[in-house]
């Protein structure tokens, strides 16, 4: 399993409200276009895919980002909320 930092900027609204129901099922929001998925390469590679029949190439943009475990470990949090795959009560600055 990875971690993966995903955003989106969608053009319309319904795209938009599909595109983040669909990430909904796959991470965890931490802003408001931004998600934090914990996911194997296939899993990710069927986000995508489903992603892509979602979204207009020629207005949107969703991005994927792999956090490696070193990048992980220098996350700081400031406010709620812990990262995906992380204890409720894990620590936050």
């Amino acid at each position: 399993m990875a971690l993966y930092l995903v955003s989106y900027d969608v053009a319309a609204d319904k795209r938009r409200t599909r595109v983040a129901n669909a990430l909904e099922d796959y991470g965890v929001r931490v802003q408001y276009s931004v998600f934090e998925v914990e996911t194997s390469d296939r899993g990710l590679d069927r986000l995508l895919n489903r992603l892509q029949d979602l979204v207009d190439p020629t207005t949107d943009s969703v991005r994927a980002y792999l956090l490696h475990q070193r990048c992980r470990a220098s996350v700081r949090i400031i406010g709620r909320g812990p990262m995906a795959g992380e204890r409720d009560d894990a620590t936050v600055v």
